[in-house]
């Protein structure tokens, strides 16, 4: 507890007067000299005597009796100690207990650790090993002063508990021991009675308390000094904050000026009240005549509902063949699609018979054509063999035409130089003609190789010239799907047509002109979204058209529609337009939609935010029926599973396919075109896919134009290798011809030639004959490579007719899928149109029986209104005003009669409001006077203080002097108010001897001295049961120590009613024996150990 909250605590006293034992604390601005201290000698003269005689006051209350320390800083135990009434000094060397003692005090008397200078917390007063700290004091509670004598007794003990966590708990004891209270607000009532302050200086004076304030040679600090002991530093406090709860009392009366006006608002209502207390005869009369008026309005009210529920019945009964004429059209339009659907599932499935009738017959033609193949290959076998053969036959010719040319020409020796030319010319043109056969031959290959060459060239020139077409086709789309994307960036419409956002326009300004009776809707594509970006091909794949379409009301709004549609698109390329009647709500398909637990129908995985949009998909395409299932296998697996989900009639995989229970389609696309979210990415990959082709389509030229190099080339070669072989066939004719001659001269021939020749002529033979088989294998290979052409072109042609019929089987797919979307559509508008019949047969039913009720209800109402009113009367208001009117009438006559029936209710009301607003007025006029009074009080208090602290400086200033007068001393305080400085001039010896000098230039004893001096006038102008004072001769020599001890003994000795405690370290043994003077020497402190120490006691 700070010195600050215990002194807000005391009662503040404005005269010396009201109480003889506590005294007033007042100060002033400015110094003051020797003149002024002389004007006040009469008063102090006076205040002398009076002090004087409170030595013979015998008032104990609130002085310590004894005190005890437990586990308390670094001792285990300490007393207890018994003080006396009047003066003890506790002696002891450093580490006794001295200061233990006096910080107990200060602890368990309220103060706070830090003031004690021993401590930043409580906690930190526990001994170390211990787990709490006790300290108990007596103090005595006798005299007129004391605190209920009759519960507490003749003392009052406090036990004070703090735990190792800083906690401090107080026991307030009688003096028996009982414990009457534990509240800490008990304490500080105890202290506040006994005018305790163990926070002010002037009670207890520590050594750090002493150092900062007495021996700091700071002017400022004895200034503060002066102001804390005599509390004046509170009562300037208190002033301040008395200011600042007016300037807070201003506030709230400001507050509460809003309040005033709102009980004045409620008082002159009250008064209203009060002042308009009517009779209600008029308002009876005037009630009866409305009453009969109403009874009258509701029949009439009731006839006029009646007519135009008669005129809805008759034109609802007329109504009832319109729709009959419907749903006996969509009966027929049911029938027609139905039938049209078989026929195309006919087409579809005698095609899928033809396709199966031609695939046995292509399976026979690919194993024919492979048969005649193998037969080729083993013919070229064949020829290659034989052309083997007919060159072997040939070296043996050649080596037997050697043999016989080198006996010919020992022969022509003999036969003669003309024999011998014509053999030597015969066998050159022999070998030559050999040469020539085998370039012919090679030649001929070359010729086969060559042709050979070409015509796959050429086949693969074809075929890729088919796939450059259509990979040009894909480039050209994928260019115009860039563009529309493009486009779409910052229109999204242009992803359904260039011309989309045009058309929109002339759609919007055309039903802006009113040529349309229901704004179309679409494209249809614009106006959902997906739920799941990952099922957006699905859902493409599955509207197909749809999403480019539009959807109108009625046949007068198509035909505006085609009009406008006729502006921006070409023929063959406008967005389909669907015709149904515009609903408000979405159809019910609870009964014929599909429902998984898993996998969601198309219908749900949109959002339509549009009713007409969704009941056109619905009526169209059936979305309600068909299950997305992102697994191709998953989905195969769901619909084509033993038990499919009902109400299901096919499925979408997140790739587009198409999913029957007994059949499956793949998608034509491979990414969404309308639905997909992100346009950039989009972008991005059909830029990526234009590189790739475009990469595909340069190498598709390379190629192209390599192949053309290679059949120029390889024509080329073949027309020259045609022109080489056929010279060198004329010129081996030429040679043979020449052959021939020269063997038909007619030669000698020896006998030895014969056999040779003859094996010649046999080889020639074999030769002859080999040519021929080697034709012939030629021949043959010609005749088997041509049938096993014909046999593979013949499996091509059947092939291709199977992929004909396979695409003719596409278009009729398509055309079935119209065509089951269009029986869907048909049966959803039958069921639509029986649903709606049956709906308008329910509709009349329930108005003929709610015009029977009505017509019940008129009845009774005539009677009702017969009853209170014979004559008709014809009311011109409506019944609801009436009625409004009436309740309003009773509600006013119930309150009058409520009023008329306890007007001492009203009448006390409004007194009671007149009070409070007065109370209120007066209290808000009170507290007006009060902060204006309060103005004036602080005002005079504060000169009173500034008056108080001039005198409360003269008087310290006079006891000063006389303290030093005692030792021959002459001194001089000076205060200086305004700059809250305190100046003490002192002089050892005479003061007319010597001049005034400042106490920084005394010695320490004679300063000490001085100090003591200070000390000893301000307990002369303030009040305390008890002082305490911690080595207080620690700076002086024996003779100051002698001459201030004899002082503050004088003192005491006329303070008989004051407790004086003295703690030093010094020996005391000189203090002479009395009555009134007790000393307590504590014991030197062991080191070693912990005991608790003892006391003893000298008087």
């Amino acid at each position: 507890m700070t010195a600050t909250k215990m002194a807000k605590r005391r009662t503040s006293t404005s005269s010396a007067g009201e109480n003889p034992n506590k005294r007033i604390r007042s100060s002033s601005d400015g110094e003051v000299d020797g003149k002024e201290a002389a004007e006040c000698d009469g008063d102090y003269s006076a205040l002398s005597k009076r002090f004087q005689c409170s030595g013979e006051v015998v008032s104990d209350a609130g002085i310590v009796e004894s005190i005890t320390l437990k586990n308390f800083m670094c001792h285990s135990l300490l007393g207890p100690f018994a003080f006396g009434s009047n003066v003890n000094f506790v002696v002891g060397n450093n580490g006794s207990g001295k200061s233990a003692i006096l910080t107990a005090l200060i602890v368990a008397l309220g103060g706070n650790a830090q003031s004690t200078n021993r401590g930043s917390s409580l906690k930190g007063f526990v001994k170390e090993g211990e787990s709490s700290a006790d300290v108990s004091i007596t103090l005595r509670n006798k005299g007129r002063d004391a605190y209920k004598p009759e519960v507490y007794g003749p003392s009052i003990i406090v036990d004070l508990r703090i735990t190792r966590d800083g906690l401090r708990t107080y026991k307030l004891k009688s003096t028996t021991g009982q414990v009457l209270s534990t509240k800490k607000e008990e304490l500080i009532s105890i202290l506040d009675n006994f005018n305790i302050q163990v926070n002010n200086p002037v009670s207890v004076l520590t050594q750090e308390m002493s150092k900062y304030f007495l021996h700091s040679k700071g002017e400022g600090d004895k200034y503060k000094f002066f102001m804390k002991a005599t509390q004046l530093e509170q009562m300037r406090v208190d002033f301040l904050h008395i200011k600042a709860t007016k300037n807070f009392t201003e506030e709230k009366v400001e507050q509460n000026s809003e309040c005033l006006k709102d009980i004045k608002r409620k008082y002159l209502e009250k008064e209203e009240r009060y002042k308009n207390l009517a009779s209600i005869g008029e308002m009876q009369t005037k009630l009866e005549d409305l009453q009969k008026q109403m009874a009258w309005a509701l029949v009439l009210e009731k006839e006029r509902e009646l007519k135009p529920m008669r005129e809805k019945l008759q034109a609802d009964r007329r109504s009832t063949e319109k729709f009959d004429e419907k749903v006996d059209e969509w009966k027929n339009k049911v029938q027609e699609a139905e039938k049209k659907y078989k026929e195309i599932q006919e087409q579809l499935e005698e095609i899928t018979r033809q396709v199966q009738v031609l695939q046995p017959k292509s399976a026979e033609l690919k194993t024919e054509a492979q048969k005649r193949n193998s037969l080729f290959k083993s013919c070229e076998l064949t020829v290659h063999r034989c052309r083997t053969n007919l060159r072997d036959l040939e070296k043996d010719k050649v080596q037997l035409s050697s043999r016989i040319k080198d006996l010919n020409l020992s022969i022509s020796q003999t036969t003669g130089a003309e024999s011998q030319a014509r053999a030597e010319r015969a066998e050159e043109i022999q070998a030559e003609l050999q040469s020539l056969e085998h370039q012919i031959s090679t030649l001929g290959q070359q010729i086969d190789q060559f042709q050979h060459a070409c015509s796959r060239a050429k086949e693969e020139q074809g075929r890729m010239k088919k796939e450059l077409e259509e990979l040009q086709k894909s480039i050209d789309g994928n260019k115009r799907k860039v563009q529309t994307m493009e486009s779409s960036r910052s229109n999204r419409l242009r992803r359904f047509g260039e011309h989309m956002p045009a058309l929109l326009n002339a759609i919007q300004e055309a039903h802006r002109r009113g040529q349309f009776k229901h704004r179309p809707r679409g494209p249809l594509g614009y106006l959902i979204s997906l739920k799941d970006p990952e099922l957006a091909l699905a859902v493409e794949v599955c509207l197909k058209s749809l999403m480019r379409a539009f959807t109108c009301d009625n046949y007068e709004d198509e035909r505006v529609l085609k009009d406008l549609m006729v502006r921006y698109f070409p023929s063959g390329h406008r967005p389909t337009i669907i015709t149904s009647s515009f609903l408000p709500h979405v159809h019910d398909t609870r009964r014929r939609a599909v429902s998984h637990p898993e996998y969601p129908s198309v219908l749900q995985a949109l959002e339509i935010e549009d009713p007409v949009v969704a009941n056109c998909l619905i009526d169209q395409r059936g979305i309600e029926s068909i299950l997305l299932i992102k697994n191709r296998t998953v989905a195969r697996g769901v619909m084509q599973g033993r038990n499919p989900p009902a109400n299901c009639t096919q499925a979408f995989s997140k790739d587009g396919d198409q999913i029957f229970t007994n059949r499956n389609y793949s998608a034509d696309q491979t990414r969404a075109n309308f639905l997909s979210g992100d346009v950039e990415e989009e972008i991005r990959h059909l830029q990526r896919e234009l590189e790739n082709q475009n990469a595909h389509h340069t190498r598709f030229q390379q190629h192209m134009r390599k192949l053309d190099e290679d059949i120029k080339q390889n024509q080329v070669l073949l027309r020259r290798t045609h022109t080489e072989q056929k010279n060198i066939k004329d010129k081996a004719t030429k040679l043979e011809l020449e052959l021939t001659d020269l063997k038909n001269i007619e030669e000698p021939q020896s006998e030895d030639l014969k056999p040779l020749e003859e094996d010649l002529q046999e080889i020639t033979a074999k030769i002859s004959s080999k040519r021929t088989e080697y034709e012939e294998a030629k021949s043959q290979l010609a005749q088997l490579k041509a049938d096993y052409e014909q046999a593979e072109q013949e499996y091509k042609q059947h092939k291709d007719s199977i992929n004909t019929i396979a695409e003719e089987a596409d278009s009729v797919k398509d055309e079935l899928g119209k065509s089951d979307q269009e029986v869907t559509r048909c049966r959803h508008h039958k069921k639509y149109y029986d649903e709606k019949r049956s709906a308008h047969l329910r509709n009349i039913q329930t108005l003929e029986g709610q015009l029977n009720s009505k017509d019940d209800d008129l009845k009774v109402s005539v009677a009702k209104a017969t009853q209170i009113c014979p004559e008709r009367i014809e009311a011109r208001r409506t019944a609801k005003s009436l009625d409004s009117e009436i309740s309003r009438l009773k509600v006013k006559i119930s309150t009058q009669q409520e009023e008329q029936g306890d007007r001492e209710e009203v009448v006390r009301q409004y007194r009671e409001a007149l009070e409070s607003y007065k109370n209120m007025s007066q209290q808000m006029k009170n507290l007006n006077c009060f902060i204006k009074r309060l103005d004036s009080v602080v005002t005079h208090r504060i000169q009173v203080y500034s008056d108080l602290r001039k005198f409360m400086s003269a008087r310290c200033k006079y006891y000063f002097d006389n303290m030093l007068a005692q030792r021959g001393y002459s001194g001089k305080m000076m205060f200086d108010h305004k700059n809250e400085t305190l100046t003490i001039s002192v002089q050892p010896g005479e003061g007319n001897k010597a001049d005034l000098s400042d106490m920084r230039s005394l010695s320490g004893g004679e300063r000490s001295f001085s100090t003591v001096c200070f000390v000893l006038s301000l307990w002369a102008i303030t009040e305390a049961p008890f002082r305490c004072l911690d080595e207080f001769d620690v700076y002086m020599d024996m003779v100051n120590r002698r001459i201030s001890m004899d002082m503050m003994l004088k003192v005491a000795a006329g303070q008989r009613y004051r407790q004086f405690i003295f703690l030093t370290p010094q020996n005391m043994s000189s203090l002479p024996v009395s009555n009134i003077l007790r000393i307590l020497r504590l014991k030197d402190p062991d080191r070693g150990q912990n005991n608790s120490q003892s006391q003893n006691m000298d008087q």
